[in-house]
């Protein structure tokens, strides 16, 4: 009697290990099951603990989370002729699991496979000062032609951004030099304009002391008083301001 019950108990143990435990299946709650039974779809499973006909259905967890992958550095001839090396991330997120599956043997390598496509096109199009300043411009164009070929695979394009954009040696140099005399130019004129507004105030000055009565004895004293509290082998003579008239009537 006893070894019957054992025997029982060992067989309700083997038919669960082998029929029933491999059928209990848990999907974390940032994934999606994907059902196929017999090999052919049959439904999409959300998170939790799910039950699936052992040997008959199979599940496939796909990651429907935010998902960054790098574009690697594509070599780009740009509309003026410049080589440059360009890189880019994209970040996408699986709407439609079952798509995702379906539609391409690997959806994350035929993603980071068109954007780079779109990548070296989009780029091409523009010229380099053009590629260094529209960065948003260009990941904006990038996002619409891949968000819209990846949208047939349940994948949404979120963001695309350029992250590195590398120039020739020469062409750094060249950019040096170009910045350094733009520095130049822009310091000269400042210079420029200090001196012309400052020779704008002598000749202001000027033209009110010779207005001004007694303007001119007064600028004249301001400037011995500067000179005598300066020790100076020189010696300074100051005559009357009658006396130049003084003179040029004695002449004639």
């Amino acid at each position: 009697m006893g070894e019957a019950i054992v025997a029982v108990i060992f067989i309700i143990i083997l038919v669960f290990c082998v029929v029933i435990a491999p059928g209990f299946r848990v999907i974390r709650q940032f994934e999606r099951g994907v059902v196929f039974t017999l090999g052919k779809f049959s439904g999409v499973r959300g998170p939790g603990l799910r039950i699936i006909v052992p040997y008959f259905q199979t599940i496939t967890r796909v990651d429907v989370r935010s998902t960054p992958i790098d574009v690697p550095k594509q070599e780009v001839i740009t509309k003026d002729n410049v080589t440059v090396g360009v890189d880019a991330i994209v970040y996408f997120r699986v709407l439609d699991p079952s798509k995702a599956l379906l539609e391409t043997t690997n959806y994350i390598y035929a993603t980071t496979n068109f954007a780079q496509a779109a990548l070296r096109d989009i780029t091409g199009n523009f010229e380099l000062d053009e590629l260094l300043s529209k960065r948003d411009e260009i990941s904006a164009q990038i996002k619409e032609i891949v968000d819209k070929e990846t949208d047939k695979w349940g994948i949404d394009i979120e963001n695309v951004k350029l992250q590195n954009i590398e120039l020739p040696g020469d062409m750094k140099r060249a950019m040096a030099k170009q910045a350094e005399a733009e520095r130049e130019r822009r310091a000269a004129i400042i210079v420029a304009d200090g001196e012309k507004a400052s020779a704008n105030a002598v000749a202001e000055a000027a033209h009110l002391l010779a207005r001004t009565p007694g303007g001119l004895q007064i600028r004249t004293l301001q400037t011995l008083e500067k000179i005598s509290s300066d020790p100076s082998q020189k010696t300074v003579i100051v005559l009357p301001d009658g006396m130049k008239d003084a003179i040029g009537k004695l002449a004639a």
